[in-house]
């Protein structure tokens, strides 16, 4: 049976939704395919978080401040059972929507799929083009040496709103931009 995004809810994250996040985040990881987190990092990364559910977190992803003028958007992950289905897109879209509202210039990310980011309106960029700030985070990873990461970007200074989606995705869009995303 198809998954339908009109019933999902995509809102902040809260200490209750840890669990959720990490059983997502670390699933993929286990894969080898996103970095692991832990309880305390998730903790206090909590306030950038926004998690998709549908009575549970079936998705999540987060926002975190590198310069004043620049965020990465990081740990953008989705149920398995969710891929597919767009949900990946509407949670980066809203983090993306949140980061302009909350008077970001840019926003980027490191990801093994580039052409998901690139179609959202990210440009592939040199990941040494970054700010200093990412690498000093990135000396501890332990992919540092044989680092397989894609670095993109967003401009989002003067950039208009992202459309709306068409399709089933159109009700939950208009329910971000006129509900929880307006608290953000």
């Amino acid at each position: 049976m198809a998954k339908d995004n009109t019933q999902i809810v995509i809102r902040p994250a809260g200490e209750a939704d840890i669990e959720g996040i990490l059983a997502i985040v670390n699933a993929y990881a286990a894969e080898n395919l996103m970095l692991p987190r832990t309880a305390e990092q998730v903790r206090r990364a909590l306030p950038g978080f926004l998690v998709a559910e549908d009575g549970q977190v079936v998705g999540c992803g987060s926002l975190v401040p590198l310069t004043p003028a620049l965020v990465e958007l990081r740990s953008l992950a989705v149920a398995p059972e969710w891929r597919g289905t767009g949900l990946g897109r509407l949670l980066a879209q809203a983090l993306v929507e949140r980061a302009r509202q909350a008077g970001y210039q840019q926003i980027c990310a490191l990801t093994l799929v580039e052409g998901f980011f690139t179609r959202l309106g990210f440009a592939t960029v040199d990941r040494w083009a970054l700010s200093p700030k990412i690498w000093h985070e990135c000396i501890y990873c332990p992919k540092f040496d044989a680092c397989d990461e894609i670095a993109v970007v967003m401009n989002l200074a003067g950039e208009p709103a992202a459309d709306p989606p068409a399709g089933p995705d159109a009700a939950l869009w208009r329910r971000l931009r006129v509900g929880p995303a307006a608290t953000w």
